[in-house]
Order: C-alpha cells, then sequence, then structure tokens
C-alpha cells in the first residue's frame, strides 16, 4: 500500500486475487454489519472490496465511506462506485457494475442485508481453483432462524447429484445467489446478470445461462453465510409466475426439445399447469397424465378446456405402472418420495426429472 503525500489517499498496487462484489441499495439497518465480515475474512491473501451504490436515499454512503478507511487501514482495498439518480437501476445492473469496476481474479457476491462466516473467502476459494467453471457455493444460516425453513433445509441438504438434477425445483438455483463464488473469465463467459431491474430474477436467469454453458454447481458444506430475510428484500418483488415461467422455458430447451414425447406424473393441479404452460408443439409431446390416485385415474382423461383446438385435446389419465417414460414429475418439494420414484424410474424404464 502507498499513500499520496498530497491527498493522504491510499493507493494500492498490486495483483487482486478475490473482489467481494456488494451491490446496496438503502441498506443502512444491515451495512455496518455485512461490511465488518468482509475485515474479518481470514482470506491471507490479496482481497478488495468492490461496492457499488445504487440510489440509496438512506445513510448508507456515509457507512461505505467509513468501512473504506477502515479496511483500506487493513489492507484491502475499497471501489466505491453510485448510481446517483433519482430512480434505482435494480440488483442485476449494481452487481454488473461492481464486477466492472473491480480487478479480482475470482469474485465473491455478497448481498448488503448478509453477513459472512471469516472463513467464506478462504474456503470457497480453495473450491473455486479445483472448480474453474464452476458457481461455488455454500450452506447458510438463516435470519430469523424458523424463516424459510422448509427452503433452506432443501438448498443446505441437497447431494452433489442434486445440485445439478433439481435445477427445475421451484426455488430457483440450487446454490442461493448470495453464496456464489466464481472467477471472473468465467462469469464474463457466461455473460453477466440481466439489468430488467425490479421483478425480473436476475439471478435465476444468470444459473440458467451458467448451466446451458456447461458450467457446474459446487456446494463447500460449511455455513459460510448469514442469510437475512426480510420484508425489503429484492427477492420479494420477483412474481411467482415470472419464475414459473421462466422455469418452463428452461425446461423446454433444455430437455423437452430432444424428447418425442413424455409422461407428466401427476395429474391433480401442478401437473394439469405445467401442461397448460408448455408450448403448443410440446402439448402434443404429453402421453398421458399418471397418478396413484384413484379418483383422478377413474376420470379417464384430462380435456384442455382453454385450447382453441376443436376437437379440444382431451390427454389420458392412467396408473403409473401403465404410464410410458420418460417422466416430468411434478410435486411439492417438502415431498421425498418422488425422489426415491425418480431413481426408480430411472433403473426401470429410463430418465425422468422432477419438476
Amino acid at each position: 500500500k502507498l499513500v499520496s503525500e498530497r491527498s493522504g489517499t491510499s493507493l494500492f498496487l498490486m495483483n487482486i486475487l478475490v473482489s467481494v462484489i456488494v451491490p446496496v441499495h438503502n441498506s443502512e439497518c444491515w451495512l455496518d454489519e455485512c461490511l465488518k465480515s468482509v475485515w474479518e475474512q481470514d482470506f491471507k491473501q490479496t482481497m478488495e472490496l468492490s461496492v457499488f451504490n445504487d440510489a440509496s436515499k438512506d445513510s448508507s454512503a456515509e457507512i461505505i465511506a467509513k468501512w473504506k478507511m477502515k479496511l483500506e487501514d487493513a489492507g484491502v482495498p475499497v471501489i466505491i462506485g453510485s448510481n446517483n439518480s433519482s430512480q434505482p437501476r435494480g440488483v442485476g445492473f449494481a452487481k454488473n457494475q461492481a464486477v466492472i469496476q473491480s480487478s479480482g481474479a475470482y469474485l465473491c457476491f455478497l448481498d448488503s442485508d448478509d453477513v459472512m462466516m471469516p472463513q467464506r473467502v478462504r474456503l470457497q476459494y480453495e473450491a473455486a481453483i479445483q472448480h474453474p467453471n464452476s458457481i461455488v457455493g455454500c450452506q447458510v444460516r438463516r435470519e430469523p432462524p424458523m424463516s424459510t425453513e422448509r427452503y433452506t433445509r432443501w438448498i443446505n441438504n441437497l447431494t452433489e447429484e442434486q445440485l445439478l438434477t433439481q435445477v427445475f425445483t421451484s426455488h430457483g438455483p440450487t446454490v442461493i445467489m448470495p453464496t456464489w463464488f466464481c472467477s471472473r473469465e468465467w462469469f464474463y463467459h457466461v455473460g453477466k446478470f440481466d439489468e430488467g431491474g425490479k421483478g425480473v430474477p436476475e439471478d435465476l436467469l444468470f444459473f440458467y445461462k451458467h448451466i446451458q454453458k456447461g458450467g457446474e454447481v459446487v456446494r463447500v458444506n460449511h455455513c459460510l453465510l448469514l442469510y437475512r430475510y426480510h420484508p425489503q428484500a429484492a427477492t420479494h418483488s420477483v412474481l411467482e409466475e415470472t419464475i414459473w415461467n421462466h422455469r418452463v422455458r428452461f425446461l423446454e430447451d433444455r430437455v423437452l426439445s430432444s424428447w418425442t414425447s413424455f409422461t407428466i406424473w401427476n395429474a391433480g393441479k401442478q401437473g394439469k399447469k405445467l401442461y397448460r404452460s408448455l408450448s403448443p408443439a410440446n402439448r402434443k409431446k404429453v402421453t398421458a397424465f399418471c397418478d396413484v390416485d384413484e379418483k383422478k385415474i377413474t376420470r379417464g382423461f384430462y380435456t384442455f378446456e382453454e385450447s382453441e383446438e376443436r376437437p379440444k385435446p382431451k390427454i389420458p389419465i392412467c396408473h403409473f405402472r401403465e404410464a410410458t417414460p420418460p417422466f416430468i414429475i411434478c410435486v411439492k418439494l417438502s415431498a421425498t418420495w418422488p425422489h426415491l420414484f425418480l431413481k426408480c424410474c430411472s433403473l426401470m424404464y429410463g430418465i425422468g426429472f422432477v419438476f
């Protein structure tokens, strides 16, 4: 570190290994604790903090300035960018700007309302150098402790195999965005975050592109992040229907484009919703719904009333033993039996996906 005699400004002349990427918008409630966790990292190699303040109207800028002095005194350069207009540009834009202004060979993403454990950067860096084309995540501790209990259990307990096989499930990426760590080279290979602003699931869209480009998904099996749940979180601005539509399009592009026919497991609400959401071409590939519920099976078929075709399409409903693979299995996230069923299908018939 060099200090300018004229201005007293700290100047850092070093090759940065890891950039901690923090987008900020009106984060004064949590920002002190967040930035303190950067200062407390036990990573011994070069690290910088890159913050982009997206039109905050609270005291976030003052908090960032305070931590800039403290971090730079500890040898951690701090780069600050800002959108000084009256309106924020959104999380995707702020993350991209924080990445652009940074210089590290690796990127450690951190939301301004979350807190890193001291070993996070060190352990994820060690994993990332072993998996260069990967998004590296970690286990988390939720705050408040009982919020989104089922979801937290899911993201913390997926097996290595399930990190890829469950990419079609309802809650988005199998490693959550606030835990992401990846190389800068791979980030730009995937192509940055969508900058559509409020209501756009920029993390999910980036994750899908990452998978489509052959990227790996890795999780460090240690709790390295306190993941905060609160009403102001950006995730609440994304509608469930938006997530659903992106999931269906990804399923169609990634899987159904190579299938000539398939069966939907679940002749109930979720299975029928999936059928109605498919493109016309993929709806024609559905040979049947299958189930174990005798009431549903007894109906014999499902009529697609919304169709403009005449006569309206009627899809048979049968018992799963009579169904023809491959399968798309539509079930609740909490149900564990579908994954056992999927393994049985893979052994007995061929392939299936839990959706």
